[in-house]
């Protein structure tokens, strides 16, 4: 994600953030330190909790035996961790190995901070989803990056109220609305989910569900279509939801919006598959009630989801030990012991498939006892995760999706109307930085 189909976007990119100018060829191309020999110190800056015993097994295995060391730095996640990485990169000292989540890799390489570690990786592709490793290529035949955990996105609802209410689990959106509706008429004072603006990734993800490409290019220039068809249908569905009372306009993550889930008020929640480990926070008293079913399609010939967050495990250009840095990097991805030990420390769903339904998700979650085979759909549901289309200022977008669309939501006002403004903004942006948009 983008699909920048020609690296000279990439090595003539103008930055995005602490103003610079024209990037110079990528590091990656010209750096002798990629066939240094000998031991390698390398440091990784990662937000995930529990890397650092991770890390050990690698120190004490087959770091050890190749004479390659890992140092976990702990930094804060997201638009704060790319900015750090950015300003380490413009001083020549940015670390060897940085998380990095998928939506920020654009801005990373027209920075000309991360490397291609092609060369490196060898057959790791064979062990993700296709539209998974697409996210880490930029569509390109680089490589920036190694997935190392992902969101699809999966559809959640209260089985036992479902029956209740003679509702069926739908299959599509259409039958969703109808579902909607069909409770609101049966009970008022109850909801099928909420739209809410306050997590800019659920959105992108039902648009990226939908075939929308927000971000690509056009020879030399950047095209931005978060307007698209796509988007619009999208942008439109939940609109007229809000806007006729079908489902509710509140935001996600309040203790209104817990409180709604702990107490039936809210019966389902289109979300991803770490779900669990919300709903276990929000809505204790119902474990058990609830269950897991792939989301809603567009049609019935389709068969895809989108993705709600996500990372990646990237080696930078000023690294001197590139190749070194790249075993790493699939190692923590692709070995089943360091995937387990993922999973147990630090609680993630990985990338790679043949980990999905394996070692720690041999069970499902404790919030999801009842239906054994949780992990094992979320594994066909991951296969299904369509490719998407991220450009270098996602930042700009999200924060305008939820001025925009929060006001909409609560107003019960014209989707489309928010959705031009957060594409307006979004190219005038890229236009102000200094990228050549296609009009």
């Amino acid at each position: 994600m983008p699909y920048t189909k020609r690296r000279r976007l990439v090595r003539t990119a103008v930055a995005i953030a602490l103003g610079a100018t024209t990037l110079a060829a990528c590091g990656s191309e010209s750096a002798d330190s990629e066939t240094e020999s000998g031991p390698a110190s390398l440091t990784y800056w990662t937000w995930t909790p529990g890397m650092d015993k991770v890390v050990d097994l690698w120190n004490k295995g087959p770091g050890k035996k190749d004479q390659i060391t890992v140092t976990v730095k702990k930094q804060a996640s997201g638009d704060t961790l790319v900015t750090k990485i950015l300003t380490a990169h413009k001083a020549g000292k940015a670390p060897d190995l940085v998380q990095a989540e998928y939506q920020a890799l654009p801005t990373l390489v027209s920075n000309d901070a991360l490397a291609d570690i092609s060369k490196h990786v060898g057959g790791a592709e064979d062990e993700f989803a296709g539209g998974v490793w697409q996210q880490t290529t930029l569509g390109t035949d680089a490589v920036y990056a190694v997935p190392q955990d992902i969101g699809p996105m999966m559809f959640y609802y209260r089985e036992d109220l479902f029956k209740q209410y003679g509702l069926t689990v739908p299959t599509t959106w259409d039958e969703f609305a109808e579902t909607a509706r069909k409770l609101k008429k049966a009970a008022p004072g109850k909801d099928l989910t909420t739209f809410s603006a306050n997590d800019s990734g659920l959105f992108a993800g039902l648009a990226q569900q939908a075939g929308a490409k927000w971000w690509t290019t056009s020879g030399d220039q950047w095209k931005v279509s978060i307007d698209d068809a796509a988007t619009q249908k999208v942008a439109k569905f939940w609109g007229g939801l809000v806007k006729e009372g079908a489902i509710d306009n509140q935001p996600m993550y309040t203790p209104a919006w817990n409180k709604a889930l702990n107490t039936g008020k809210q019966i389902a929640w289109v979300s991803a598959v770490w779900a669990p480990g919300t709903l276990t926070t929000a809505a204790p008293d119902t474990k058990g009630k609830w269950a897991m079913a792939p989301l809603p399609q567009w049609s019935v010939s389709e068969n895809r989801t989108g993705s709600w967050g996500g990372s990646s495990t990237a080696v930078t250009t000023d690294s001197k030990h590139q190749a070194a840095a790249a075993k790493f990097a699939t190692w923590l991805n692709t070995d089943s012991e360091a995937l387990n030990a993922l999973a147990k420390e630090s609680g993630i769903y990985p990338a790679a498939t043949n980990a999905q339904t394996s070692g720690a998700f041999l069970k499902p979650p404790a919030y999801f006892s009842h239906q054994a085979d949780f992990y094992r759909k979320a594994a066909d549901i991951a296969e299904t995760t369509a490719p998407s289309a991220w450009g270098p200022n996602v930042n700009v977008a999200y924060t305008t999706f939820k001025d925009t669309f929060g006001a909409a939501a609560k107003s019960k006002s014209d989707f489309g109307a928010a959705l031009d403004e957060m594409q307006a903004d979004t190219v005038a942006d890229m236009k102000k930085q200094g990228f050549e948009v296609a009009p």
